[in-house]
């Protein structure tokens, strides 16, 4: 008898056709959900005669409550090494196995310097303008040779932000909480304190991880430090930054503006004000997704799932 598996959130519809999935074939039958099932009950009734689930990143969160919800769940694969959306510890009680695959670093970095360039060279209402006929510029670009790029973490993809940042020609500063200037040094950027790096840099780019150390780390306070024409960005995750804080700071002009591709909730609600104010360049939430990387995700989910059924899970979380 064949195991059941359901993919989740796959928006664009292109889970089956990034890896060979016939190779599970008389092993395993497939199903591929597009649209996202933000409804528990309404997943658990998705899911409740499954074994296997492939979810996508953090978009559908399996905690406690839903894995128990789930007797017949065995095995839930999730993409990247990393999901703080999933319970690990209650998958481990009620005997689910997780695996991960491997992620690369450089899209979300991409994704990163495309929101900067967007908003300082006011791409979208340039290119509205466009065409919709519209008026023939009626904007002034702000240059990045030259300014403050301010780095709030200093890992993977820190790193990579701060070596494109000096290639434009920006002087880079980052502080993260146990950075040293030894290691900031060898890539030509200044560590300075989190007070110094908010109130000089003219651009602010989050590339911390999520703990219970970085939650709120951007808070009222440390918006009402930054420069009046300064460009907050956060491809990390939402709740670094005090979301109704972020608002209110963009409301009032008090920043100059906002490129995010993480939201608290997601998808983001029809009339959040994040969809319309002005002095945002939001994306949904596209840092890693990139053929390479999907193409990796399901290749490996599926060698996952043909490494649990031969008894031997690989890339267990």
């Amino acid at each position: 008898m064949s195991l059941r598996c359901a993919i989740l959130d796959d928006y664009q519809g292109v889970a089956l056709g990034m890896a060979d999935w016939s190779v599970l074939d008389g092993q395993v039958d497939v199903t591929v959900h597009r649209e996202h099932i933000a409804d528990q009950d309404a997943l658990v009734d998705a899911l409740r005669d499954k074994q296997i689930v492939v979810i996508m990143r953090e978009r559908t969160p399996f905690p406690a409550e839903l894995i128990a919800r789930l007797p017949e769940l065995e095995l839930l694969i999730t993409s990247g090494m990393r999901n703080a959306a999933i319970d690990l510890a209650a998958a481990a009680e009620h005997g689910v196995t997780v695996c991960g695959t491997a992620s690369t670093s450089t899209p979300p970095a991409e994704l990163t310097w495309a929101l900067i360039l967007g908003l300082a060279r006011h791409l979208v209402p340039e290119s509205t303008a466009l065409r919709t006929n519209g008026p023939w510029q009626s904007t002034v670009g702000t240059g990045l040779a030259g300014r403050t790029l301010g780095l709030i973490g200093f890992g993977k993809i820190g790193v990579q932000m701060a070596r494109i940042g000096r290639a434009f020609g920006m002087d880079v500063a980052a502080w993260s909480a146990n950075l040293t200037a030894e290691r900031t040094a060898a890539e030509g950027v200044r560590l300075v304190t989190k007070g110094e790096l908010l109130s000089r840099s003219d651009v602010v780019s989050i590339h911390v991880v999520l703990s219970d150390r970085t939650r709120g780390l951007i808070g009222a306070g440390e918006l009402a430090l930054m420069r009046p024409e300064a460009l907050l960005i956060n491809t990390s995750r939402a709740a670094i930054v005090d979301q109704q804080a972020l608002v209110e700071a963009l409301r009032d002009n008090r920043i100059g503006g906002a490129g995010l591709d993480v939201f608290d909730q997601e998808p983001l609600p029809a009339g959040h004000p994040l969809r319309s104010l002005p002095n945002v360049l939001a994306t949904p939430h596209l840092g890693y997704v990139t053929d390479g990387n999907y193409r990796t995700y399901f290749r490996e989910a599926v060698e996952n799932i043909q490494a649990y059924l031969a008894g031997t899970p690989t890339r267990v979380l």
